[in-house]
């Protein structure tokens, strides 16, 4: 089933809503059984988990860190895929925080695939 635009953003929503409230409980009906998940780090290529479990403990990790916060810029969405844009912050300053995006791809209501970067 393919998935409209409104749909998708939604579930973007939801997806930010775990870690704008540090909930990682919120992300169990978010992430397939297939999701793949590559993050920016460590340098060079970063790290690849495979597999509903390996997404959702790595999402949830972050997710539930009330050391930081979470600051959504925006989320853009066109059928099966969305970028979203976000802050994340450790400390007081722009100097305690970083900004990056994500490239996610969902089927089916779900997560499938979450591609992560930051500006380095």
């Amino acid at each position: 089933m393919s998935m409209s635009d409104e749909q998708t953003a939604d579930l973007m929503k939801r997806f930010n809503q775990a870690f704008l409230e540090h909930d990682p409980s919120i992300l169990d009906d978010l992430i397939a059984e297939d999701c793949v998940l590559e993050n920016s780090g460590p340098a060079p290529d970063g790290s690849r988990h495979v597999g509903r479990a390996e997404c959702l403990a790595w999402w949830t990790a972050i997710a539930a860190n009330k050391e930081t916060q979470f600051e959504p810029e925006e989320i853009w969405a066109s059928g099966e895929r969305a970028v979203l844009r976000w802050r994340l912050r450790w400390g007081p300053t722009d100097a305690d925080s970083v900004r990056g995006v994500n490239l996610m791809r969902a089927r089916d209501g779900k997560i499938i695939e979450g591609m992560g970067y930051v500006k380095g």
